[in-house]
């Protein structure tokens, strides 16, 4: 699956490109959350400037960083503690107005698959909307995610650039990833700049 050849600098919706009406959209009339999934491991200043982003430019009134306890697709990865990596994410979002670190998923079967998180989440907070975020990459295969039509249908989806991809609004492209994090700290490096200020101590420590 491909995003279409324009770029937009505002949020497309699933349904706009499907026509159809959806029984989760319809019944969101709250809060707009956009939910931003991923291991946050650790989270960094590329993740929090995609969420601001997102939160200024889709018209989101939340945007919800939800640290996977296990991504489906990588389930050999080997990731740090579920509570110490939503730790270092909630510090690292303090006074970030709009953004909050969620681990909602944590109390959900495993493998974590957003198709569950959705149906969840509609249940527990149903006069909300929400809005999923994803990676162009991740958009370019999404026909491999759990249920995928189904979020098709029932979703909004904003897509958020990529090196090698385009996005559905803008976002900065930030070089930075927590794989270069980690290998920084294991080797003695330097990762001011790569991540909050508040949680340069943390990483440090946790990922030594």
């Amino acid at each position: 699956m491909n995003l279409s050849p324009h770029q937009s600098t505002k949020c497309s919706s699933s349904l706009e490109r499907s026509g159809e009406q959806s029984p989760l959209l319809g019944r969101g009339r709250g809060r707009s959350i956009g939910l931003f999934g991923g291991s946050f491991n650790p989270i960094h200043v590329g993740h929090i400037a995609l969420a601001k982003a997102a939160l200024d430019r889709c018209g989101l009134d939340e945007v919800w960083l939800m640290v996977s306890p296990q991504n489906p697709l990588k389930q050999d990865q080997t990731l740090l503690d579920d509570q110490l990596r939503l730790e270092m994410a909630e510090k690292a979002l303090e006074g970030v107005e709009g953004v909050k670190a969620c681990g909602y998923e944590f109390q959900l079967p495993k493998p974590s698959y957003t198709w569950h998180t959705l149906q969840a989440l509609t249940k527990d907070y149903p006069d909300s909307r929400f809005t999923l975020l994803i990676g162009g990459d991740n958009w370019a295969h999404f026909e491999r995610w759990y249920h995928w039509q189904d979020i098709l249908r029932t979703c909004d989806i904003a897509v958020y650039p990529r090196e090698g991809h385009i996005g559905t609004f803008d976002a900065p492209l930030v070089n930075v990833s927590s794989t270069e994090i980690r290998q920084k700290v294991k080797q003695g490096q330097s990762i001011q700049g790569l991540v909050p200020d508040s949680i340069v101590p943390l990483v440090e420590k946790y990922y030594k």
